[in-house]
């Protein structure tokens, strides 16, 4: 029994030493374990950061294509003055001063206004042309192969009741414009003479619902200044 005692003890010394060696080896892969699960953590966190970015890249607009010269504009070349005659154009205001002489402006040929040729040409223009009839321009009544005539049945002025029941009579000459139309420009109007302002005032309230016919040049219809009288007579 005691042999057996005394052959015990190595065997407990052998597993001391090997339970000391286990703890140690499995320490050492517990560090290792622990060492190579942190790398790999900081890897995969190494990975997660790393970040692409694509960038878009802008297409270039195509280039305009070169549109092609515009064409040359026709040129157009007035017709030269026919021979002839300048026209007076009719004064639609009256200046009641003398105009200072403007020594500047070109002087006047009077071999323009000799009446023979065609009318709105020059003594200078080319023969057989034609005249050019300015649409902007106001003719007088000689001036004009068809004048202005008021149309039958149009408008008239009424007669001042006052003056019909008073047993007056009167007249008035007005001035005014008669355009293309037909119409009369109430903004011409003037009254050269009355015998009563209430006539003058029918006359005014009158005008803008006359009609005429147009005058003519060459064909087309022109402005013209007309100078009318107006009567107020009763019927007795």
């Amino acid at each position: 029994m005691f042999n057996q005692l005394i052959e015990s003890q190595p065997k407990k010394q052998k597993m001391a030493g090997g339970t000391l060696f286990s703890i140690i080896l499995h320490s050492v892969l517990i560090v290792f374990a622990v060492i190579a699960t942190a790398n790999a953590g900081i890897n995969k966190d190494d990975k997660k950061a790393e970040k692409i970015n694509f960038v878009e890249m802008k297409k270039e607009p195509p280039k305009p294509k070169n549109e092609p010269p515009p064409p040359p504009k026709d040129v157009v070349m007035k017709a030269p003055p026919p021979k002839g005659f300048q026209v007076l154009r009719a004064p639609v205001d009256i200046p009641i001063k003398i105009p200072e002489i403007d020594l500047s402006k070109k002087v006047t040929n009077e071999d323009d206004f000799s009446g023979k040729g065609v009318k709105g040409g020059i003594a200078k223009g080319v023969a057989g042309g034609t005249g050019i009839v300015d649409p902007n321009q106001t003719y007088f009544e000689f001036q004009v192969e068809k004048p202005v005539v008021q149309v039958p049945g149009t408008a008239s002025p009424r007669y001042p009741e006052v003056l019909r029941s008073s047993g007056v009579e009167g007249e008035v000459q007005a001035q005014f414009v008669v355009g293309e139309e037909g119409r009369a420009d109430v903004s011409t109007l003037k009254i050269l003479k009355s015998s009563n302002d209430l006539f003058s005032s029918a006359v005014r309230n009158a005008l803008p619902n006359m009609r005429f016919y147009a005058a003519e040049v060459g064909g087309k219809k022109v402005k013209q200044l007309v100078q009318q009288t107006f009567q107020f007579r009763l019927d007795r």
